[in-house]
């Protein structure tokens, strides 16, 4: 072994080590030696063979497979042993450094070695990051690794873990004291730490706790910096309704106070009832009053407190009489809080036979869509259902299955068929004036349908994978994609091709919505955040972090300031969309929540989940009990909700509020009734 290999080593030792200053004085010392042309160090003569041997194992015995199964085994022995105080923080550190360790070794081709690794520890980690781990169970070898769009994204950034200060000093203490450069290294590499001074917070506060941005959390508050113009059109519809008179609102108020029930009664008559004669421009007329959407829905309240924005995108132009039928409505409206609740009137598919992956309801509950798993999209129109000899149940019993479908008399059957896409229908939905039909399928391809032709009028070819979601914009037109290709896109019915492309998140977009505004879209992923993008610039404004599991499915205020998320494990949260923080989370779903709605004066938040039931919130008090009540969360969330409406056996698929205030909802009955 010659000198000259040993100051290698002894070079390489130091700098594992992290011993800076000695590092730089044994270069110092080389250097000069060498510059006075006198004899270098020797080593030979100063070190025993044992401890030459020992340094030149070194990079070898640091690397190798067994330092990362004994480093993980003590710091996980070490971290369930510790104080109840500290346990539920420093469990925190486990998974990440178990990943990164689990990746090291696939990487460094001890792929055996890796899969025991894993097989090992995984049961750990399976309650809270099952996904992730079945994703990485499929990595066999470091071209796998380098392939795996997850895993990099994985390696290229650091996960944010919020720790109080004594669980910092006690974790650093445990890893100096037992030397675990590998555990350390893999810390101070893939982990940033938000030390916090004083105890460790409540274990009901780890929902924050561990994020994966794809970015360092500094980086992520910079985005949140970023100015938005959360706030409403200018001229709104709601803004001419108060200029035109205040005296119809109070007279609306009234109305709404007296005759809420006859209202909805009204309003169910007109859906589910024959839709003869004038009630078809009354149909006309409820369609076109979606032409603004979300925009309508605000009360005065909100109206008179957001903010007016431009719109960045070229509006559409609204033909007079859809004006005036919005104006109608918006004056018809319904009051709701939390003393006086929505009707409800729910759509139940049966006979599906986990056929129906997604249903959509149009703005006024006329049509509603349901898309299948053999590629095909129907649409029921409720005016037929009842005519014709076709009995409702009856028609919905055809629904389901494509062999009674071509066997039974096209004119009778209650619903219209539209066949092109080659795989599930993932999505649908109505645009605003109910003539045009959007779905969205695994074949990667959006399609264009038309309600009054029955015919598909485009096919929009631009994402390389499933497209999980598609929505029309509030005011029609435009429209916005997300797929499993980690991207949305924004779309305008005349183009072919996307207008912009969101790009960003660690893994599948699975749902997305607009804002009231149209200016912006936030978008739901797998990777646990929700993200807003700016429309005319393409650019990700907000990050919003706090999701322990995919995200399935958002909702927007229609004053334009708040936004719901609702997430796999059931958790909902309203984040403030001008400072990118949650404002409260509502907890009670048992299972995911698929679909979320604001009422249309948004003091209201209806949640659709698998646990077969609607829940409504309270809007107003959820936005404000942070700030008065910080001391009782554990039973903030029970005064937030205000009823569940449990249904027989129907998972909860789509939710929609009429711009007169009636919840429509669909599901498909469940087999195991």
């Amino acid at each position: 072994m010659d000198e000259e290999s040993v100051r290698k080593f002894v070079a390489a030792y130091l700098k594992k080590k992290g011993f800076k200053q000695t590092e730089n004085a044994f270069q110092e010392e080389l250097n000069k030696n060498t510059n006075n042309s006198s004899s270098p160090i020797s080593f030979n003569s100063q070190f025993d063979p044992d401890v030459a041997k020992h340094i030149l194992s070194f990079s070898e015995f640091e690397d190798g497979p067994a330092k990362y199964q004994d480093g993980y085994a003590k710091l996980r022995s070490w971290t369930y042993s510790s104080l109840d105080l500290y346990r539920h923080e420093l469990l925190r550190v486990l998974y990440p450094v178990f990943i990164h360790c689990f990746m090291d070794l696939v990487a460094k081709g001890h792929v055996q070695e890796a899969r025991t690794f894993f097989n090992s520890f995984r049961e750990d980690h399976e309650m809270m990051h099952l996904r992730d781990l079945q994703k990485l169970e499929g990595v066999l070898s470091p071209s796998h690794l380098r392939e795996m769009e997850f895993a990099h994204s994985l390696r290229q950034s650091k996960v944010n873990i919020k720790i109080c200060q004594y669980s910092y000093e006690l974790l650093l203490q445990f890893l100096h004291k037992s030397q675990s450069t590998t555990m350390l290294g893999i810390i101070n590499e893939h982990i940033n730490f938000q030390v916090s001074p004083g105890q460790p917070s409540s274990i009901s506060d780890d929902a924050e706790s561990v994020t994966l941005t794809g970015s360092s959390q500094d980086s992520a508050n910079q985005i949140n910096q970023k100015e938005i113009h959360w706030g409403l059109l200018e001229d709104s519809f709601e803004e001419r309704l108060e200029k035109a008179g205040g005296l119809l609102l109070e007279s609306e108020k009234a109305e709404g106070e007296t005759k809420e029930g006859d209202w909805d009664e009204n309003k169910k008559k007109s859906i589910e009832g024959a839709k003869q004669g004038s009630s078809i421009k009354k149909l006309k007329k409820d369609k076109a009053a979606g032409a603004t959407g979300k925009n309508v829905r605000p009360e005065a309240t909100p109206v008179a407190t957001a903010p007016r924005v431009k719109a960045e995108l070229t509006l559409p132009v609204i033909p007079t009489e859809v004006e005036q039928s919005i104006l109608e409505d918006l004056r018809n409206r319904v009051q709701l809080s939390s003393a006086a609740l929505p009707s409800v009137s729910f759509y139940t598919f049966i006979n599906t036979h986990n056929g129906l992956n997604c249903a959509s309801i149009s703005h006024d509950g006329s049509l509603v869509a349901g898309g299948f798993s053999d590629s095909s999209l129907k649409v029921w129109d409720m005016a037929r259902i009842g005519q014709q000899g076709v009995d409702s149940l009856q028609g919905e019993n055809g629904t389901t299955s494509s062999e009674q479908v071509l066997g039974s008399n096209g004119g009778k059957r209650p619903y219209t068929l539209f066949q092109g896409h080659s795989g599930p229908v993932y999505s649908a939905t109505f645009n605003p004036l109910g003539d045009f039909i959007l779905s969205s399928s695994a074949d990667s391809t959006v399609r264009l349908w038309s309600t009054k032709l029955n015919a598909n009028l485009v096919c929009y070819k631009g994402h390389n994978y499933p497209v999980w979601d598609v929505q029309f914009s509030p005011v029609g037109h435009y429209f916005a994609s997300a797929s499993h290709d980690r991207t949305a896109r924004i779309w305008s019915m005349d183009k072919i091709q996307p207008l912009r492309i969101m790009a960003g998140h660690l893994s599948d977009v699975d749902c997305v919505q607009w804002h009231a505004n149209c200016n912006y879209i936030a978008t739901g992923s797998s990777d646990k955040t929700v993200r807003l993008w700016d429309v005319q610039t393409g650019e990700c404004v907000r990050i919003f972090i706090g999701h322990r599991s995919m995200v399935l499915s958002l909702a927007m205020s229609p004053d334009g300031r708040y936004m719901a998320s609702g997430d796999e494990d059931g958790a909902i949260m309203m984040w403030d969309l001008s400072s990118g923080r949650c404002v409260t989370p509502l907890t009670g779903h048992t299972s995911c929540v698929w679909t979320l709605a604001f009422s249309g004066e948004g003091s209201l938040l209806a949640s659709g989940s698998a646990d077969c039931t609607v829940k409504l919130w309270d809007v107003t008090a959820s936005t404000k009990l942070p700030k008065t009540e910080e001391n009782k969360s554990g039973n903030t969330s029970r005064l937030r909700s205000l009823k569940t409406l449990p249904t027989k056996c129907t998972p909860v698929y789509s939710l929609r509020f009429s711009r007169r205030n009636l919840l429509f909802a669909a599901g498909v009955l469940s087999k195991t009734v």
